[in-house]
């Protein structure tokens, strides 16, 4: 075997490899070699929505790199990256560093790294076991990267005490003021008390309970983190919280600031497996950062071991077109004051962030003697970003939130009402924020104030219109923010049916212009197929068991499916088991899933109506399927599974929606013993596979348009 090859710019020493890739995801990682080999990295994007694949979107997503992004790097700076796998962090190192040096114990994972980031001519990467590799580098690096590699310590170290022999024999390679950068997963993190399991192990509660002496990895607490760089003498220590964790980082808090009330949303979807949910992990971290507890608590650790960092804070909004990458920063400055930074991502983005100085302007003249204040702007052509004041107050999002906990709907409907008197001056002025939401306006007492304008154009756009998108967003963020009833105010400001039809119309075209045509991690997530699994035992009530012919109601309003947009119907099967419905939907909803059981069954649809118009004969335009079932017979499903579920379609442009719906269904549900239920199951798959172009499982009840709706197969016209 050669020493040394290249491969593009990138050079790969074999000198310390065994000849054995002792670590690897399988047979996967031949397709990465395939895609980074064939493809540019700006069609990443593209493949990752089209195979659906976790592997697939961890190592290729450029959303792994925001764990170092964010780090303000002298461009001279010397890296050292341990642990380097398929090179999701490389690259982002070598554009800001003068020169990487990578090691991976594995050559296949290595020549994808090479491939990937082969254009890069300052990335060495040396393949072998960093115990073998350790004595021939160099003593004078500025950063040493171990990102999601701490934990295999032992592995790579052995012997006892191997984490802190790691760091001792890390600290070697550290140039005087150098930093050891550390992002790892927090063993006692909420997501892992809710259901989520163990990373590396794949079992629920592992971390939480302890591991074995031979376990393959080990993360720790916070505090346990703290004992390891105690023991090794590294007393210089900052620790800052990614969220939802580090492998996806949307955002990082630190120890000088922690999340908002109600800033921690994104909860549920879980990657790389099933998961299941225990708890409202929203409402917990609520809770915990009140008492100040998040840190304990965190997902994921990134930690900073030498000399701190000005940021404290940053957020990113990299799941858009190239035009509006940016990412937000606080930062403390050297006379203590924190300021906002808002940096574009590539070079397509600048104009965006630098326009954020005449959107400035314009809204201070428009809002000049009025009682809205403007948060100042000013441009930073040194650092290339765009500087605001960091506003002290309250958002007026979470003011509305606490109205609706103590349940004071006065006290909420008087917010609404002097928002909607502030948004009503110079309405004919031609500059206007289409992103005045509520969470983008920070109250202290009298003084109101714009943080975010990032929106902002040159035209009128009625307050009407901005008052609902600014309901519409406000409600769309958490479900118990339904307990307002935003008709009422719709009414006095003279906002018809159709009129909000077009404006949710335009919505979903402003999400799409920002976001281009990529798929949202949310899309993916589903697309990828993970399961949130609520436990049978768990009901609405602690004390309460489940029972197997629960139903359950989830709404997705365009976010995927999450326990915390479900409901729990108030009827009961009769004695008949029969069950009649009444389901309350939104206008924001796209499709309703009614779990009928928790337990193989049979399920016959008795009648379903849209607004008083019945699905079964086609006057209401939704597709019914059974998800994870088969059609058996003209009006019932047959589930072989303890999460039955059935969909409702509500996409159709046909359809009629109103802000508030009304979805009638009644049904018969019949519990089966699962090997009956496999045995109908495979006899209407042999039956469909005798005889593919009739129809199986007709569904003359449920309409004409479901029946041509259906796949092909199934189904043979009749005229």
């Amino acid at each position: 075997m050669q020493e040394q090859i290249k491969i593009g710019n990138v050079t790969l020493n074999f000198k310390h490899y065994s000849g054995v890739d002792l670590y690897s995801d399988g047979a996967v990682e031949n397709d990465l070699l395939e895609i980074v080999k064939n493809h540019k990295k700006e069609e990443f994007q593209e493949i990752i929505e089209k195979k659906a694949s976790w592997p697939i979107l961890y190592h290729l997503s450029e959303q792994r790199a925001n764990i170092v992004e964010w780090i303000p790097m002298d461009p001279n700076a010397k890296v050292l990256e341990v642990g380097s796998g398929c090179g999701a962090i490389t690259g982002m190192l070598s554009k800001k560093a003068a020169s990487v040096v990578s090691c991976d114990l594995s050559r296949r994972r290595s020549e994808i790294n090479a491939y990937r980031n082969r254009e890069c001519g300052n990335v060495t990467i040396h393949v072998g076991n960093f115990r073998d590799v350790e004595p021939d580098l160099d003593k004078d690096f500025d950063y040493i990267f171990l990102i999601g590699v701490f934990e295999y310590g032992q592995g790579y170290i052995g012997t006892d005490n191997p984490y802190e022999k790691f760091l001792r024999m890390l600290n070697r390679h550290l140039k005087k003021g150098g930093r050891i950068v550390i992002a790892i997963e927090n063993r006692l993190g909420l997501k892992y008390f809710a259901g989520c399991s163990e990373d590396h192990l794949g079992t629920y509660f592992k971390g939480i309970e302890g591991y074995t002496a031979d376990s393959v990895a080990k993360t720790f607490t916070r505090n346990g983190l703290i004992n390891i760089f105690k023991k090794c003498g590294m007393n210089d220590y900052h620790f800052y919280y990614p969220y939802p964790d580090y492998k996806l980082m949307t955002m990082i808090h630190s120890d000088s600031y922690f999340p908002k009330f109600g800033e921690l949303q994104d909860n549920v979807r879980n990657f790389d497996r099933d998961r299941m949910v225990l708890f409202n992990e929203k409402h917990a971290y609520e809770d915990l950062v009140k008492d100040g507890m998040y840190p304990d608590f965190a997902n994921s650790f990134e930690v900073i071991l030498g000399p701190g960092f000005d940021t404290v804070y940053s957020k990113y909004s990299n799941d858009r077109v190239d035009e509006f990458k940016i990412r937000t920063d606080i930062a403390i400055s050297r006379t203590g004051r924190k300021v906002i930074k808002k940096f574009p991502l590539t070079a397509a983005a600048r104009e965006h962030v630098f326009g954020l100085r005449d959107a400035y302007l314009g809204l201070q003249e428009k809002f000049r003697g009025g009682d809205f204040e403007i948060n100042d702007c000013q441009i930073d052509e040194n650092e290339g970003c765009a500087v605001f004041s960091f506003v002290n107050g309250v958002p007026l999002a979470s003011l509305l939130d606490q109205c609706i906990d103590r349940d004071d709907m006065d006290a909420f409907d008087a917010l609404i009402n002097e928002y909607i008197k502030r948004l009503n001056y110079k309405t004919d002025y031609p500059v206007s924020d289409y992103d005045l939401i509520f969470s983008n306006i920070m109250v202290n007492g009298p003084i109101w104030t714009i943080i975010d304008y990032e929106w902002t154009y040159g035209k009128c756009i009625p307050p009407k219109e901005q008052v609902w998108r600014a309901l519409y967003c406000y409600r769309l963020e958490d479900r118990k923010r339904e307990k307002f009833d935003p008709k009422p105010v719709y009414e006095r400001l003279g906002l018809k049916e159709k009129e909000m039809k077009v404006l949710l119309d335009e919505e979903y075209a402003f999400q799409k212009y920002v976001t281009g045509n990529r798929k949202s991690l949310v899309e993916i997530w589903k697309d990828i197929g993970r399961k949130v699994i609520v436990p049978k035992e768990l009901s609405k009530s602690a004390d309460a068991a489940r029972a197997a012919d629960c139903i359950q109601v989830y709404f997705d309003e365009g976010a995927g499916y999450s326990e915390d947009d479900s409901i729990f119907p108030e009827e009961q099967y009769d004695d008949k088991n029969e069950i009649s419905l009444d389901i309350q939907v939104d206008s924001r909803c796209k499709v309703l899933r009614l779990d009928p059981a928790f337990a193989p069954c049979m399920v016959t649809v008795i009648e379903a109506a849209w607004n008083g118009l019945s699905i079964e004969d086609g006057s209401a335009d939704i597709t019914l399927r059974p998800v994870n079932g088969e059609w058996i017979t003209d009006d019932s499903f047959m589930f072989n599974t303890d999460d039955p579920n059935i969909e409702f379609d509500l996409t159709s442009s046909e359809l009629g929606v109103k802000e508030n719906n009304h979805l009638t269904v009644k049904i018969l549900t019949t519990m089966v013993p699962k090997n009956a239920a496999d045995a109908i199951i495979n006899s209407v798959n042999l039956q469909q596979a005798a005889e593919p172009k009739e129809k199986v499982g007709i569904i003359k009840k449920i309409g004409r348009k479901i029946v041509e709706k259906r796949e092909a197969r199934y189904y043979r016209d009749e005229e």
